[in-house]
């Protein structure tokens, strides 16, 4: 079973009105190429001509107005190491030359827009606490000397673009969940880890946020497929859990948002893949159920955006 988690994508505090979110690859009994496209604010779905450059899960960071990435993952049996970028506004692809710096499925995405993309622990054969950033928008790649506080993966992300990213959750090299959130000031990187973790120890979640105002952390599983949203304040980083959570309980959630307006969990499993996208109005947080899924039930997308910022 792959858990993949699915990257928080940025956006300028304040801003709202987007462009498009979109949701690629996945895992079905096995990877897709998939990518579907939302349009904002109408969520209006269509699917790329171009897909992934191979059928995987993956993990999502973004260059708002710039280009989403797709990165690593795994095809239902191998882990990899690629990165596929789509630029603005055309979503033609290319595959970065220096992909991760090792095969691993199941990371945190987190990005600073304008500046980096952050792809954080997940599991090889074991789980890891390697942090790769991706310099924008030369997409060089580098390798913090500060990884995550301790090796993991099913590692949701959220960021607070120009501040901060977080790496949430997860289990560990002992298969244990954990409730832990990790974060990673920007531009220095330094870590610290939150007073206040998950509500749950959790893995498989998936995260999305509304840059300058809160992140969110939803679903997952705990000891049983979760529905549970968990909200970090910025900048206090203080949690809550809102009233309403996910409409179906479950685990490999993708994450993208509309910074402002919205932000949307789609797709992931229970007993079976989904295709539901749950929309989470900003700042009243009141959920709602897209008419229009994912373009098929899937598991395990990335998720990224491009923001009017």
């Amino acid at each position: 079973m792959s858990f993949i988690l699915l990257g928080i994508l940025n956006s300028a505090a304040g801003g709202a009105g987007s462009v498009a979110g979109y949701f690629a690859g996945g895992l079905q009994a096995s990877g897709v190429t998939t990518v579907d496209k939302f349009l904002f604010p109408s969520d209006s779905r269509s699917t790329l001509g171009t897909g992934l450059s191979s059928a995987r899960d993956a993990t999502g960071m973004s260059d708002s107005q710039v280009a989403g990435y797709a990165a690593g993952g795994n095809n239902g049996s191998t882990n990899s190491t690629t990165v596929d970028k789509f630029a603005f506004p055309s979503d033609s692809r290319s595959t970065l030359g220096t992909g991760l710096s090792s095969t691993r499925d199941s990371s945190a995405g987190m990005s600073d827009a304008g500046v980096a993309g952050y792809i954080a622990g997940g599991y090889e054969a074991g789980k890891v606490a390697t942090v790769n950033k991706f310099a924008f928008p030369s997409d060089s790649r580098s390798t913090l000397g500060t990884g995550l506080s301790a090796a993991r993966g099913a590692v949701p992300g959220m960021s607070d673009s120009g501040v901060a990213g977080y790496a949430a959750g997860g289990f560990n090299s002992s298969n244990t969940n954990v409730a832990t959130v990790d974060k990673f000031a920007f531009p220095s990187d330094s870590r610290s880890t939150l007073g206040s973790g998950l509500s749950t120890a959790t893995r498989a979640a998936g995260g999305m946020s509304n840059s300058g105002v809160a992140g969110y952390i939803g679903g997952g599983f705990t000891s049983g497929y979760a529905s549970t949203v968990n909200k970090f304040s910025f900048p206090s980083d203080s949690r809550s859990t809102l009233g309403t959570g996910l409409s179906t309980s479950r685990y490999s959630v993708h994450g993208m948002s509309d910074a402002g307006v919205a932000g949307y969990f789609g797709g992931g499993a229970n007993d079976n893949d989904l295709s539901t996208v749950d929309k989470f109005a900003f700042p009243s947080d009141s959920r709602s159920t897209l008419g229009t899924g994912l373009s098929n039930s899937r598991r395990g997308s990335a998720g990224f955006q491009n923001e009017a910022i």
